[in-house]
């Protein structure tokens, strides 16, 4: 393949860097040695996004350690390459060889947030791939997706040859060992997917067909081939002990999101969040040991120079070993500048005093999620945290020498009322008495409170599954309203686009038939719809008029338990039978505590998936 010449055309655009390719630790192969499989491993948003995902490097790492694979890089291009790459029929390349991605082997997407879904399309048909698998012939790639999103991947049906279920190391390695084999003969495609169906952790969406009633619900799903799975399970990695790590992390030359080593501390969560799809999904939890994270962390420091280290989880607080790690993080790497942060912090159980330890290189402020503005909401989601907690947590922080906080909170949840609204409000007028009482009356120059809001999105496999998502009218009116009841100089309130939500809830939930909406809006223009300045909520609504689908249909109606969803044939391994008490229990206010303090039967530790694990 002849590599793309950029000389000239990266004087034009804004960032270079993002396509050069040749940052520190990136990885680079001959691509003429013979047999070589080509994967190209697709994140579907600019490269400082991309860069940032902790996932895309553990693949990217994992892959590229077979010989007789090479895994490149390939991120949405900014519209501004965009638009020269198009006028000078550039095809889109990958970056460590800068050869066009339309001859790989593998093409495949990382899908973290559903409206990224118009720049997988965008990415295709910059490179020259059919954007239908239909029309993909033998020497085609074959488009594959992972991550969180997969899980309900019925509207890319149309689009995805190969959808990977769960965590990727070895199921990515097992199907590429059976293309190696596929290939020498190179029977057709569908002979290959036939063969790797049966991996699990492996959903091929061809093989299966959906029906429908007459209201537009589905009716049920049915496999159109003997011996596949009835319901394709997720992957999971048991052994998350010696699992494979980066080594190494490529450190790019231009600042992205998160420009800082990652380390991951556990995988899964106990907490029974109503609304969270990753508590559930990711089950169960399997954590690693001090003397393992030590060992990753001591090549990381070493091959990388990053001056901070994040430790990442979805509740890094519950940590069974945290104070033992910080204390050894504190001890071995803040004598060298290099600092530690911490994503937003349960309330109920993170120590100020470790807080504090590992901010002694940098103090910056801190963020807390309590998530709702009262008592009744946080039962009502399961968020297990008090007003108690959070005032224990903010007057600590402001005794030690902490000056602003950041607390998350979400809007449009189900049974919300305007007393919980008005409960945010009052939660952060309620920090703002607690600084002035540690400080005598006083209100340093330097103090603030940002509230900030998201609106509530029902995902598929959370026990909100069942609920509407607030129309966005109802959204907006509940933005002015704390708008109004927050005006005070002492705090800053952000809160997220509604009409971006609204999109969200509906692909989240959608079916098959929201994949030629998806085809339809990226023709009339939709691309980077998860960024405000680009997404034009009326494409969207033009796409769903041309389907004669309705989006209240897909986002603005409560399900009763009896319909069934388009994902419901996917197995990660929680019963929805546990999925329905959760959902009953959050109409009647009631908790369901940690299980790590007992078994709450959610079904991941008889499962063949998590037996014994939990």
């Amino acid at each position: 393949m002849k590599k793309v010449d950029l000389k000239r055309i990266l004087k034009k655009v804004e960032k270079p860097s993002r396509y050069l390719g040749n940052e520190i630790n990136s990885i680079h192969k001959d691509t003429d040695k013979e047999n070589l499989i080509r994967y190209a491993h697709c994140f579907p948003d600019i490269y400082e996004v991309g860069m940032s995902h902790l996932g895309s490097h553990i693949l990217y790492d994992v892959i590229n350690r077979d010989e007789d694979v090479f895994c490149e890089r390939v991120y949405s291009p900014g519209v501004d390459m965009e638009n020269i790459m198009r006028e000078k029929n550039i095809p889109l390349f990958a970056l460590e060889s800068r050869e066009p991605i339309t001859d790989f082997d593998f093409v495949t997407f990382t899908l973290q947030y559903e409206l990224s879904y118009t720049n997988i399309l965008n990415i295709l048909d910059l490179a020259g791939i059919p954007i239908l698998k239909e029309d993909r012939k033998l020497d085609d790639p074959f488009v594959m997706v992972g991550g969180p999103c997969s899980y309900n991947s019925e509207p890319l049906a149309d689009f995805a040859d190969i959808v990977i279920l769960g965590e990727g190391e070895e199921v990515n390695l097992e199907v590429v060992d059976l293309y190696k084999e596929w290939k020498k003969n190179k029977t057709s495609r569908e002979d290959f997917l036939y063969r790797i169906s049966n991996i699990e952790g492996v959903y091929i969406p061809s093989f299966y067909d959906v029906n429908y009633n007459e209201d537009g619900t589905v009716k049920n799903v049915v496999t159109l081939k003997e011996g596949i799975p009835t319901n394709p399970s997720k992957r999971i990695i048991k052994d998350v002990e010696n699992v494979l790590y980066p080594e190494k992390l490529i450190v790019p030359y231009i600042d992205t999101v998160h420009d800082r080593i990652v380390l991951e501390l556990f995988r899964g969560c106990t907490r029974g969040c109503r609304f969270c799809q990753a508590g559930m999904i990711y089950r169960p939890i399997r954590e690693k040991s001090v003397e393992r994270l030590k060992e990753i962390l001591e090549k990381l420091v070493k091959n990388t120079g990053y001056d901070e280290i994040s430790l990442s989880s979805l509740s890094t607080s519950d940590y069974t070993h945290l104070s033992e790690l910080t204390d050894y993080l504190v001890d071995e790497y803040a004598s060298n500048n290099i600092g530690i942060s911490l994503p937003s912090l349960r309330l109920d159980n993170f120590s100020m005093e470790i807080a504090d330890k590992i901010q002694q290189v940098r103090k910056s402020g801190l963020t807390f999620a309590p998530e709702a503005g009262t008592q009744r909401m946080r039962d009502v989601i399961n968020k297990g945290v008090t007003e108690e907690d959070l005032e224990n947590a903010t007057r600590k922080a402001f005794e030690m020498g902490w000056d602003s906080v950041k607390l998350y909170f979400m809007i449009g949840l189900p049974t919300e009322t305007y007393d919980d609204l008005d409960g945010i409000a009052k939660l952060a007028y309620e920090v703002i008495d607690i600084y002035r009482d540690v400080h005598q009356g006083k209100l340093k120059k330097n103090f603030g409170v940002t509230v900030s809001t998201s609106t509530f999105v029902p995902k598929p496999f959370t026990p909100f599954q069942w609920h509407a998502q607030d129309t966005t009218k109802e959204i907006v009116e509940k933005q002015r309203h704390l708008v109004q009841k927050l005006r005070n100089k002492n705090i800053k309130y952000n809160y997220h686009d509604s009409s971006t939500s609204l999109m969200e809830a509906v692909v989240a939930r959608g079916d098959r038939k929201i994949g030629k909406v998806i085809y339809d809006a990226f023709k009339i223009g939709a691309k980077f719809d998860g960024w405000s300045e680009y997404f034009k909520l009326d494409i969207w609504k033009e796409a769903m008029e041309k389907n004669d689908l309705s989006i209240d249909f897909y986002a603005n109606r409560d399900r009763n338990y009896d319909e069934v969803f388009p994902w419901d044939h996917i197995d990660v391994g929680v019963d929805k039978d546990f999925l329905i008490r959760e959902n009953d229990k959050a109409k009647l206010d009631e908790i369901t505590p940690d299980c790590r303090n007992g078994c709450n039967v959610c079904g991941i530790n008889t499962h063949d998936i998590g037996r014994g694990l939990c």
